[in-house]
């Protein structure tokens, strides 16, 4: 079973294992295939908070959407590696979240391989901006107070 662990710098770290379909045809890792593995992290936090994306949209017809990322890949993962994907609450604004992942090869000691810098917005069902349900609200404003 995948379980989340928390790093010392108070960060979520969601396990992901490198699979054929995640790489090319040398056995490196596509590199949008970061970008799925950091969704899944994002995914996960989010349910660890007690939002699921699912009831999130279903419930209150809310979703989120990314507006912008920075991604600067630092080392190439490859088939079969185990990773860790981090997620850090950076920012906190009306309608939008800014989170900072870090992805780490447990092959090389926690070698860093991609650093990113993810704006997620949240929106309604006509995907106009929304802002933050007060019990959501609140555990964000919670993490962002809490963090060192």
């Amino acid at each position: 079973m995948i379980q989340a662990e928390a790093s010392r710098d108070g960060a979520f770290c969601w396990p992901v294992r490198v699979y054929y379909e995640d790489t090319d045809a040398g056995g490196v890792v596509y590199h949008a295939s970061y970008l799925r593995f950091m969704e899944r992290a994002r995914t996960e936090w989010l349910r660890q908070l007690g939002h699921g994306q699912e009831a999130l949209w279903r419930e209150r017809g809310l979703l989120f959407a990314v507006a912008n990322m920075e991604i600067d890949f630092l080392a190439s993962a490859r088939l079969d590696d185990r990773l860790n994907v981090s997620v850090i609450l950076t920012e906190r604004k009306r309608v939008s979240l800014t989170l900072a992942h870090t992805i780490t090869a447990a092959r090389t000691g926690a070698r860093v391989l991609v650093r990113a810098r993810a704006r997620i917005a949240l929106v309604d069902r006509d995907f106009k901006p929304a802002r933050f349900p007060g019990d959501l609200n609140d555990r964000l404003q919670t993490i962002m107070e809490e963090q060192p």
